[in-house]
């Protein structure tokens, strides 16, 4: 059995392991006023000049049930023998996965799996699957989903927003949050868990302390595979900072560390200057 990976642009994977990997990409969205533009398809730089202009914040929508047909269409096109392995943005989020399972009605050729992970989580989950298929193309589809169980089983994924505006602007931080955030120099650390995005801490201080404080958790909280990490940024982050940050994961062993650039989906709702880290559980 052949396989080609189907997953959303809000997995911010980069274009050189879409086009390692053959992946096909189906385009999240995000709206400017009345116009709703593919997720991809613009620089992230415009949702923060768009919003410093206006004081809108772009809104974002999952894909659509016509986008995953579309998708659906063009590997029927190139390769209708293959298995379709849809390998979706956490379910929790968006409304994503429920348009797959709507567009593949009918079909036996799809199975779709959600990795209950968004960005570098998501990249890590879905990257790995294609490395094992490349190595097993025929393995059976049991087989598969079980690789990938364990995959999301053990991804691990937290982050910083990088500005708390665009999460007070996108409705969730209250206006009182915000301003005693800001007096407080508090910086909210959020976690996927179980698929949803969660605020499990707040560190104090600087954007460089807080990152610094965040990577020795991540770090020493429990073993690693450290043969891969996933590091997040955007625009605004301190290249001084990213710097230290990656002598700092080699040092702890990581062997292939892999920067993320958010996507535009990601960006709204984090604002500039965000970071985040995700590595997978080391096997018990």
């Amino acid at each position: 059995m052949a396989y080609i990976i189907v997953t959303e642009t809000g997995g911010d994977i980069p274009a050189e392991f879409v086009e390692r990997h053959g992946l096909e990409m189906v385009p999240m969205h995000v709206t400017f006023g009345d116009r709703s533009l593919d997720d991809g398809t613009f620089p992230v730089s415009d949702i923060f000049a768009h919003y410093r202009a206006t004081g809108d914040l772009p809104r974002t929508s999952g894909c659509t049930p016509q986008d995953f047909a579309d998708a659906f269409a063009r590997i029927d096109a190139r390769d209708p023998q293959a298995h379709i392995l849809y390998l979706a943005y956490s379910a929790c989020t968006t409304c994503s996965f429920e348009s797959a399972r709507i567009a593949a009605e009918g079909r036996d050729d799809v199975t779709a799996i959600d990795t209950r992970c968004v960005t570098a989580g998501q990249f890590l989950v879905v990257t790995n699957t294609a490395r094992f298929l490349e190595e097993r193309p025929d393995a059976p589809l049991a087989q598969v989903e079980a690789f990938v169980a364990d995959q999301v089983a053990r991804a691990r994924m937290a982050f910083i927003p990088g500005g708390l505006e665009f999460l007070r602007a996108g409705g969730r931080l209250s206006n009182g949050a915000y301003l005693g955030a800001q007096l407080l120099r508090i910086k909210p650390v959020i976690e996927i868990q179980e698929g949803r995005l969660v605020a499990t801490k707040k560190l104090r201080g600087s954007m460089d302390r807080a990152v610094t404080a965040l990577v020795e958790d991540f770090l020493t909280r429990e073993p690693l595979d450290t043969s891969r990490i996933g590091l997040i940024r955007n625009e605004g982050l301190d290249e001084g900072l990213q710097r230290a940050v990656e002598e700092r994961v080699r040092a702890a062993g990581f062997q292939e560390v892999t920067w993320i650039e958010t996507g535009g989906v990601i960006a709204s709702h984090c604002g500039p200057g965000s970071f985040g880290i995700a590595a997978l559980a080391a096997t018990r």
